[in-house]
């Protein structure tokens, strides 16, 4: 079975293509991540997920246009729900460019994460999915995310420290009142 994986970093790719290996899946990896910022963090991503995918044999697909002001004016538009912002647009176009290329499931590293909202991703990834008549895989890879850590560290990867948007920047660093 194929499987195109979006893949928002190398770190969260690790357990990530392991576990969908373990589960029967050959990979093709996409990279569409425009919420990241400065566009120095977004290069260093994509170029440490590039070397990674090389060492995996992983095909990657990459989308190089850098699309912050599209993910800024759908951020800023609904700041309260911000995240659900990020995801439509990253699964959206995931789930599109599946379809392009001939794939009939797609799925994301996104859900290796414990500080993402799983129900939100599994929602918008269903509708993608259902816009696009591509079949969205939800796998729940919380469990690996420790893995995911050890992973990187034996590969001597890049691993950052915020989910990439600039409001998550904010929130990790900026504390009211000090």
């Amino acid at each position: 079975m194929k499987l195109f994986l979006h893949m928002c970093c190398a770190p969260c790719s690790t357990y990530s293509i392991k576990r969908f290996r373990e589960l029967g899946y050959f990979i093709h990896g996409y990279f569409y991540n425009p919420n990241i910022h400065p566009y120095k963090e977004f290069q260093r991503r994509l170029e440490t997920l590039e070397s990674y995918c090389l060492q995996e044999e992983i095909p990657l697909t990459v989308q190089k246009s850098y699309e912050l002001e599209l993910f800024l004016q759908r951020a800023i538009a609904n700041i309260k729900e911000r995240c659900r912002e990020c995801y439509t647009l990253r699964l959206t176009e995931a789930a599109r460019k599946a379809a392009e290329l001939g794939f009939e499931q797609f799925s994301t590293t996104l859900t290796i994460s414990p500080y993402q909202n799983h129900d939100l991703l599994k929602e918008v990834g269903e509708v993608a999915a259902a816009r696009y008549g591509v079949k969205f895989i939800y796998e729940d890879l919380r469990p690996g995310y420790k893995e995911s850590i050890e992973l990187s560290k034996n590969n001597n990867l890049y691993r950052q420290p915020y989910c990439g948007c600039i409001f998550s920047e904010k929130d990790r660093y900026y504390k009211e009142g000090k």
